[in-house]
Order: structure tokens, then C-alpha cells, then sequence
């Protein structure tokens, strides 16, 4: 059970508190409730840009790493297709310290012509780097605009192609820092040594007189539903044939969620698991094989990834795998296996929860779905998920006509 406690400042900012004086240190979380999907299509990467950006100086703060050093705290952030997150870990003592680096970032950045060509030299680089010339890399590039046609999961992260980030503008940064950087689009989480009255005095006086801005109503087309198999062959420079298949599927927010989690956990959660015994350990087909659901805000995939065994035929691979999740939908799963997943997605939830900064993230993550509560009803969640509600998401899920395929291949 997560205890806390959460308010609002009058200019929207919402602030949940976790007490723990058994800890040194306080972990503070600030997530912006901005990520790809609210890009255009013609400007994307910015999200994942500003988090280059938020590091490059803001009004009163040339240099936001070397104040929070001194202080003994750490930081770091990262950027999906839903949210942006910032995160620091600090000793109590300096916490104030914590609360002047990021109020005055969100105040406003210091906006350069120079900031904006170092940040966007960097992040030009890492798409050429992770993205363009790394083995596999632009595996998302190509799967992501295969499953969707409509709805902005389309692009990655990084964004579409490097020439979005290369053309940004001054202009074009300072109207998405205005319109998704304020205390109305972000929600502040604190999880240590600190009580809720000392998280009231540092919130009102570092983050109360920040304007408050303005909340935009956020238009995002949905998905159509997908009614024929897409497939992309494409050949790289890679040792090994690979096979990615993705199947639309449910939101975070989904009741089915759980289900969905366990199904892809009974697939392939580890060595015991039903792909890597079939299709790894027993019929050599694939040297390795996984299978996730990307939990995203919007209705997301549940994706399998396999690298195949040398002179395997991707076709004949890819009807393995089918054989074995049909498997799921005709045969009975039982109460053992059931138990086993329940099991292991309560142990990582308890073990997850113990690490202050995981536990701010996740208070301000569920905040952001609806209500913080919801982080002491997972474990209820999982373990209400019946082999019957396994059997009826994989039926809903894999449908050949639901399904996009990248045949990723070794240039011969």
C-alpha cells in the first residue's frame, strides 16, 4: 500500500506526496503530460527535443547540472509517445535546491539561437547513431507507420525523419514550450523524507507564482480498425533474419490491460516460457523471441520479435509462432501457469514500489490516467485475471486480419 497525500496549486499544478523518513532522500518526479502523439506530422521529435532543451539553461540557471551536483543530487529524464519525464534523486537537506532548478525550467527556458543548434546537433546525431546506422534500429521507423495509419503512434519517438529536427526553428520551440511546459500540463511528485507541509511551503513559493498557462483540448484521430494483414519486407546490413509482428490492442487505461500483460508474459515471460520452449529450445526456430504490449495511453500492440536460426525461412517461422499462440485460444491454460505470471507481475510490482524514484513515477503516471489511487489496485488487477479472460483477449487480439508484419533480413 502506497500512502500519500496530493494538492493543487491555483495554477493547476498537482502535487502528490509520499512520506518516508526511513530515507535520506527525497525523489522528486515532474512528468509533462506531452510525448509524440502530440506533435504535427510535419514537426515530430519535438518531445523528445524539449528533453534535450529542459537541460540547456533556463531564465535564472545557466547550467542546471551543476548546481543539483553540488547538492549531491542526480537526474535524468526520458521521452515516450504519451509523457515527458523528469526525474532527480537528492538529500533532504538540499531538497530546496531541487525545487529552484525545476521551477525556474518551467518558468521558461533560456531560448538561443546556440542552445537550439547544440541540443538539435545532439539529437540529430542519436537518430543517426540508435535509429540509422545501428543493426535493427530503424525497426520502429518501419513498424510503427505499418500498424498505423491515422493516429500519430505512426512516428517514433525521435520522430519521423531527421529533417523535422534539423528545420526546427526558435519560433517553432517557443510555441511548443508554451503550449505543453506549464504547471496546468504537468503533475509533481515527491517520495522520501519530506512531509506533505514542507512539500506545500517548497510548491507554493518555488512553483506558485509560475502562470499557470493554458490547457489545449488534445484532437487525436483514432485508429481505424485494421481489417487485412499488412506485411513490409525490407533488407539490411544485419547477421540475422528477423521477424516483428505487432496486433492492435487495448489502452492503459483498459479494464483488458491486465489480461493483455499476462497473455504476453505467458508467451514469453523468460526460459519457462511458452515461445522460447517451443520455438528457441524444442524446434530451433528462433535463437531468441519475446512478446510485450506497450501499455500506451491510446489504444496500442501487442508485439513478438524474433531473431531466426540461420537458414530458417521467415515465412515458415512466422507460421510457427502463429501455431503456438493459437494454442492460447483453443487449449486451456492452466491454473498453474496462471499462478506463475499473477506471481511474477505481484513480486515486480512490490519490488518496483520499494525504489523511491520508481514510486514517484508511478504516482504521477497514474495521476495522469485518472487518479494516483489507482497504483494500490494493480495488484488486485493481476490477480483477478482469470484463464478465461486470457483466452477471450487472445481471440479479440490475434486475428490474422489484425496483424502487421516486418520481415526484417540479412542482405544476402
Amino acid at each position: 500500500m502506497v500512502e500519500f497525500e496530493k494538492f493543487e496549486l491555483d495554477n493547476g499544478l498537482k502535487v502528490i506526496v509520499n512520506t518516508d523518513m526511513t530515507t535520506p532522500l527525497v525523489a522528486m518526479n515532474i512528468l509533462y503530460k506531452v510525448g509524440a502523439r502530440d506533435e504535427s506530422p510535419d514537426k515530430t521529435g519535438f518531445a523528445h527535443l524539449f528533453e534535450h532543451l529542459m537541460f540547456g539553461g533556463s531564465v535564472n540557471i545557466e547550467n542546471y547540472d551543476e548546481p543539483l551536483q553540488r547538492a549531491g543530487g542526480e537526474n535524468n529524464a526520458f521521452t515516450n509517445n504519451d509523457f515527458t519525464n523528469y526525474y532527480l534523486t537528492i538529500p533532504a537537506p538540499n531538497l530546496e535546491t531541487a525545487f529552484w532548478l525545476e521551477s525556474d525550467r518551467m518558468l521558461s527556458l533560456a531560448f538561443s539561437a546556440n542552445s537550439l543548434n547544440v541540443q538539435r546537433h545532439v539529437v540529430v546525431e542519436e537518430f543517426r547513431q540508435r535509429y540509422l546506422n545501428q543493426p535493427y534500429g530503424d525497426t520502429w521507423l518501419l513498424l510503427r507507420p505499418l500498424a498505423y495509419k491515422v493516429h500519430p503512434y505512426q512516428w517514433a519517438t525521435i520522430g519521423k525523419e531527421v529533417s523535422h529536427i534539423e528545420n526546427a526553428t526558435l519560433e517553432d520551440v517557443k510555441s511548443f514550450f508554451s503550449k505543453h511546459y506549464h504547471p496546468a500540463n504537468a503533475i509533481l511528485t515527491l517520495s522520501g523524507n519530506i512531509t506533505v507541509e514542507t512539500a506545500k511551503e517548497l510548491s507554493e513559493k518555488w512553483f506558485g507564482p509560475i502562470p499557470k498557462g493554458t490547457l489545449e483540448i488534445k484532437k487525436i484521430q483514432s485508429e481505424p480498425q485494421q481489417k487485412e494483414k499488412r506485411t513490409l519486407t525490407v533488407e539490411r546490413e544485419v547477421p540475422y533474419d528477423a521477424i516483428y509482428k505487432a496486433w492492435h490492442s487495448c489502452s492503459r487505461d483498459s479494464a483488458d490491460f491486465y489480461a493483455t500483460d499476462l497473455l504476453t508474459d505467458i508467451l514469453s515471460g523468460g526460459k519457462s516460457s511458452r515461445l522460447y520452449n517451443s520455438l528457441v529450445k524444442d524446434k530451433k526456430v528462433f535463437s531468441s523471441i519475446s512478446a510485450y504490449t506497450m501499455g500506451d495511453l491510446d489504444p496500442g500492440l501487442v508485439v513478438t520479435e524474433g531473431k531466426l536460426v540461420s537458414g530458417v525461412n521467415p515465412q515458415d517461422a512466422e507460421m510457427e509462432l502463429d501455431l503456438e499462440i493459437g494454442k492460447i485460444v483453443n487449449e486451456a491454460i492452466s491454473e498453474r501457469e496462471m499462478n506463475k505470471v499473477r506471481q511474477k507481475a505481484e513480486s515486480g510490482l512490490i519490488f518496483g514500489e520499494m525504489n523511491h524514484a520508481n514510486r514517484a513515477l508511478n504516482l504521477a503516471y497514474f495521476e495522469m490516467l485518472g487518479d494516483a489511487e489507482l497504483i494500490n489496485n494493480e495488484i488486485d488487477a493481476y490477480r483477478n485475471v482469470s484463464a478465461t479472460d486470457i483466452k477471450r483477449i487472445a481471440t479479440e487480439i490475434f486475428r490474422e486480419e489484425n496483424s502487421s508484419v516486418l520481415y526484417y533480413l540479412s542482405k544476402k
